[in-house]
């Protein structure tokens, strides 16, 4: 086509050429939308199917990618879950102070209580509810995989919510706003860089229990589901090592693929939510989020879409708040439904327990010494495995958190190795500490600190990432030396995010014991002394009543840590480690 030049003398290329570069912008975002389409539309008639618990996992490179569909959706849907529950539970625990007295205890043992623990009660319950569909299943691998993710994301979320600076908190209620506008516009940004840097360790974790979620057996029946996580786990059964390096390799790519498309236009778009005065000289930037922003389909769909909806809730909340401006008096009915419900709840708990007591009855002494003494040899592992990740990880943290261009080259290195299943890799571990002489007893804390340090690491990156510019100009100015930084800034400015890294990774070290402490491969399997020993043994064979006692002692353990030790961390970094003036 021959040029042409406007009135204004600018050259150019007629009408087509001008419209290629736009249509090439949608393309990808078109695409994106197809295949999710594509993948929900697959999975759905999958669910619809009959049930049929002994799929065959076949080890052909060739269903790598049917199977890396299917995981990538379960983990996907599990963290939507995740995330409805951490918005809701959270503010919720933050806000109320009576609900809070029980909610985050409560948090604690549920945290802590292993995803073996969970599945005879959630995959029972799912095959009874979908008797003959494969949706059962599904449901319940789901359900499994959203108790490995939703609750570090929980305590990031209540975590700021109760530091938010008192300033911001008194303009809200200058302003007279609104719940939603509190939530939309103070309380969710002011938590969004925690937030997101959780998500990505819950989807680590989404990974990393992929293989006892997918594949496991359950009163001498062998379920099997198709996915990544039974590949794998089927591979290391069979000590297919070619298998085992193939799974593996798609499930970097994957991990890689997520980090790139995903969270790193994430994390350059919740920058702008740091509280600062002063903006950054290195903000992370990401290719997605320009391609997004240049995008015109979507700006279109959120006019019509998100902003109408955005609108009318703003406006039907601020309605709200000028009609209950006036003190009113707690209605009778709504007395009356939080009686019912509270006695509800009260009679479910007491006929649990009742039933709980008729089955604990059945222990032998034997069982119960098993039990105690496997309890205090995790609880050593488990603090032993904590202090060596904090040893890593602050600095190293810190470090990541405060320079961009280093996290653009870190994160995706450490989305890769914490979303890794460490049993997939422990294998090759185990052998190599067999020959070495320190079996199972080493490899159990290697295990545990490739399953729980990252929670550590996530959480001070973001905690780096949200310290305000301007003070660390302050820093510059005053000619502060490292160890007055560490002391004055770093630590302070990382505490809050710091104590809710420890707290979700102790819960996850009691979690991945189930791993750690007993692992089957080649037919063998090995085990040590252990609580989370224990759980796997008790799961394999049935024993429900060493099962649930084993549960128990193990959630009792660490709630009274968490009581002892990190509630009162959390009520310091509340009311000392605030960044207000």
């Amino acid at each position: 086509m021959a040029h042409t030049k406007t009135p204004g003398g600018v050259l150019t290329w007629g009408t087509i050429p001008r419209r290629v570069p736009s249509i090439l912008h949608e393309l990808p975002i078109l695409f994106a939308g197809l295949a999710l389409f594509y993948g929900l539309l697959s999975m759905t008639h999958y669910w619809m199917a009959p049930a049929n618990a002994q799929t065959a996992i076949e080890l052909r490179p060739g269903a790598l990618p049917k199977y890396a569909m299917f995981s990538v959706l379960r983990i996907a849907i599990a963290y939507v879950f995740s995330l409805g529950f951490t918005l809701v539970y959270g503010y919720i625990a933050a806000y109320n102070a009576k609900a809070e007295k029980f909610m985050i205890p409560l948090l604690d043992t549920l945290q802590s209580i292993p995803v073996l623990s969970f599945l005879p009660g959630v995959m029972l319950s799912m095959v009874a509810l979908f008797p003959t569909k494969q949706l059962g299943l599904e449901l319940g691998s789901i359900l499994l995989i959203f108790t490995g993710q939703v609750w570090n994301m929980t305590f990031s979320f209540y975590s700021s919510l109760k530091s938010i600076p008192r300033e911001m908190r008194e303009v809200a209620e200058i302003y007279r706003w609104s719940w939603w506008q509190r939530f939309a516009q103070m309380e969710l940004p002011y938590a969004a860089i925690g937030l997101v840097w959780n998500s990505m360790m819950s989807v680590a974790g989404g990974w990393f229990f992929l293989m006892a979620c997918e594949m496991f057996t359950l009163r001498n029946r062998d379920l099997r589901l198709p996915g990544l996580g039974s590949y794998l786990q089927s591979a290391a059964n069979a000590g297919n090592t070619r298998a085992i390096v193939w799974g593996l390799g798609v499930m970097i790519g994957i991990i890689v693929l997520i980090d790139q498309l995903i969270w790193r236009p994430v994390i350059a778009w919740t920058e702008k939510f740091k509280f600062e005065q002063v903006e950054s000289v290195e903000a992370p930037h990401s290719f997605i989020l320009d391609l997004v922003r240049r995008s015109k389909v979507l700006p279109f769909v959120a006019r019509v879409t998100v902003l109408p909806a955005r609108e009318y809730l703003s406006l039907y909340f601020a309605k709200r708040c000028i009609a209950t401006g006036e003190k009113r008096k707690p209605g009778t009915i709504g007395k009356w439904v939080s009686w019912a419900f509270a006695g509800a709840a009260l009679t479910g708990i007491a006929y649990a327990f009742v039933r709980m007591t008729i089955l604990l009855a059945g222990l032998t002494r034997t069982e119960v010494r098993g039990i105690f003494t496997g309890a205090g040899a995790t609880f050593l592992r488990v603090a032993f495995t904590l202090a060596l990740a904090g040893m890593w990880t602050i600095p190293v943290g810190v470090l990541v958190g405060l320079k961009p261009k280093l996290s653009a080259i870190a994160q995706p290195l450490a989305q890769i190795a914490a979303s890794v299943p460490a049993t997939a890799l422990f294998p090759i571990i185990l052998l190599v500490l067999i020959k070495a002489g320190g079996g199972l007893g080493v490899g159990s804390i290697v295990l545990l600190l490739l399953g729980t340090q990252w929670y550590i690491l996530f959480n001070v990156i973001a905690g780096g990432m949200a310290i305000p510019t301007d003070l660390k100009e302050v820093c510059n100015v005053f000619h502060f030396n490292k160890l007055e930084r560490w002391r004055e800034l770093y630590l302070p400015g990382i505490f809050p995010y710091l104590i809710t890294g420890f707290v979700t990774a102790s819960g996850g070290a009691w979690n991945a014991s189930i791993i750690a402490e007993y692992f089957r491969f080649g037919g063998h399997t090995y085990t040590v002394t252990g609580l989370g020993a224990v759980i796997s043994d008790a799961t394999d064979t049935g024993n429900f009543r060493v099962l649930m006692a084993a549960t128990i002692l193990m959630a009792a353990m660490v709630v009274t840590i968490n009581r002892l030790l990190w509630r009162r961390l959390y009520a310091l970094a509340a009311s000392k480690f605030k960044l207000e003036g």
